[in-house]
């Protein structure tokens, strides 16, 4: 089936916010005595912040009626942090330009909440190109479960099956597989050599390195 949709995750491929979620965690878990390491904190990348807080409250037997509070409060920092010093990543701008010039129709599908969405849509300057968004936040599942792919590729009124989405994250690539859709991952420069990256139609280092070869590539 032919491509006509692209779909973008948000975190860390629009927006470089994944230090500020990091950094909001930490803030956050330090006042609980939790101090995670980089690779434990790159291990649930991806997840919602429900998810995240569940997983590593669990993990250092935190206490189960603190979840709920610990993680509005990483939400309410993390929109403080990106408001403040959020920066948009590289080729951001181009590619929407790319996929506006071939007439695709343009989603975005993240974990992140909605008011999230509506903050760096906004600092982007790409709220009005986006046709649909879906927010994982209430889902039953969130990434790597493909339903929030499922759901913008819905609001789009496509098949799933004509569908390109762009990521950064293992759990993203994941969930756009699993949705049948194709994927591009854009990996931090930390990660890219990883092997696990394989399970991607197309790698890049970048958004502004994408062109018509990868779009001929993938389609």
């Amino acid at each position: 089936m032919k491509l006509s949709t692209v779909i973008f995750d948000m975190d860390g491929l629009l927006i470089d916010s994944e230090p500020l979620w990091e950094q909001a965690a930490a803030t956050i878990f330090s006042n609980y005595g939790i101090n995670l390491t980089t690779e434990q904190y790159n291990s649930t990348t991806g997840l919602r912040t429900r998810e995240f807080v569940d997983w590593w409250f669990r993990y250092f037997g935190m206490p189960e009626s603190e979840k709920a509070v610990a993680e509005k409060k990483i939400v309410h920092l993390v929109m403080d942090l990106i408001a403040s010093k959020g920066t948009i990543m590289p080729g951001v701008q181009y590619i929407f330009d790319f996929f506006q010039s071939k007439s695709f129709k343009i989603g975005l599908a993240t974990s992140s909440p909605v008011e999230l969405i509506e903050l760096v849509a906004k600092m982007a300057n790409i709220r009005h190109l986006l046709q649909a968004t879906a927010s994982a936040e209430d889902l039953d599942f969130g990434k790597p479960h493909p339903q929030v792919y499922l759901n913008c590729a819905e609001q789009l009124g496509v098949s799933p099956l004509e569908c390109v989405c762009f990521e950064d994250s293992f759990n993203g690539m994941i969930a756009a597989k699993a949705a049948r859709m194709k994927c591009v991952v854009v990996p931090h420069h930390s990660q890219i050599k990883e092997d696990r990256w394989a399970a991607a139609d197309l790698k890049m280092s970048s958004l502004q390195n994408f062109g018509e070869l990868h779009f001929n590539l993938i389609g």
